[in-house]
């Protein structure tokens, strides 16, 4: 048998790649990693400091995008096919959780609407713009940013948060169906909790909110961002040409723990 090596270096060489949130965290994270990987990276995003830093970085671009306003959307692929010839890769990663979104009793109707709107809408129509330049390409991968709190809730409460992310699943799921035979993949990845700036503000806040969770990690820590991006880049690429429709869990085994190890 021979065995034909890969270079796992280039295996995204020449696709474009929209990050949404991509100046901090996760998205930070994918944007290096995706450009390592050959991508040309265009990190969209609401602050321009930071995420014009994060597209210097990686030789990108930068926009900027506020990702629940449609005209916005629209305006970022439409500009970006027109600039970079196609839409390969959309990962559609931003996304709130603020403190005031928690038990349901306590958390009031602004706060729910704020959080479906960035975290749910956003994906919506960030799909949307994506399919309508992937669909004549007849190829594509979207990767949208859930949770393993959408597969199986959250220890600690933070109903809008998790509800918005169960409707990523959801929509995921079936988008991946529907398009499975025009070239393009959709994919939900499920991280468990990340060491990020969004996590450490949150934890920060409430220390035994944090324990709480770590508790719950068979590993015993947080994943870090890099680790997400090691799976945001095997989506984009062909070598998860059979993966679709699928709830890509990346949670140091928490949706298979019954009883945490010590």
């Amino acid at each position: 048998m021979t065995v034909t090596p890969v270079d796992l270096t280039q295996r995204l060489r020449d696709r474009v790649a929209i990050v949404t949130g991509g100046a901090s965290g996760i998205g930070l994270a994918s944007a290096r990693r995706l450009a390592a990987e050959g991508a040309r990276v265009v990190v969209a995003d609401l602050d321009p400091e930071t995420g014009g830093a994060a597209a210097e970085e990686v030789g990108g671009t930068f926009v900027a995008v506020d990702v629940s306003d449609r005209e916005q959307v629209d305006a970022l692929f439409d500009s970006v096919a027109s600039s970079h010839g196609s839409v390969d890769i959309a990962f559609n990663n931003a996304g709130i959780s603020p403190p005031e979104d928690d038990l349901i009793e306590s958390t009031d109707l602004d706060a729910w609407d704020r959080v479906q709107l960035v975290n749910l809408t956003s994906v919506y129509l960030c799909c949307r713009a994506a399919l309508r330049h992937m669909g004549p390409q007849q190829r594509g991968s979207i990767i949208n940013t859930a949770s393993f709190v959408a597969v199986m809730g959250s220890a600690t409460s933070q109903i809008s948060y998790t509800a918005s992310k169960g409707g990523v699943l959801a929509m995921s799921r079936e988008l991946g169906v529907q398009y499975a035979r025009s070239g393009i993949r959709v994919n939900a990845l499920c991280p468990g909790p990340v060491n990020t700036p969004l996590l450490q503000e949150l934890f920060a806040k409430d220390p035994e909110r944090a324990a709480r969770r770590l508790i719950h990690v068979p590993v015993g820590r947080f994943a870090e961002p890099e680790e997400l991006a090691a799976a945001v880049a095997f989506l984009a690429s062909d070598d998860a040409s059979f993966i679709t429709a699928t709830s890509f869990l990346v949670d140091g085994g928490i949706h298979a723990a019954y009883v945490t190890p010590l």
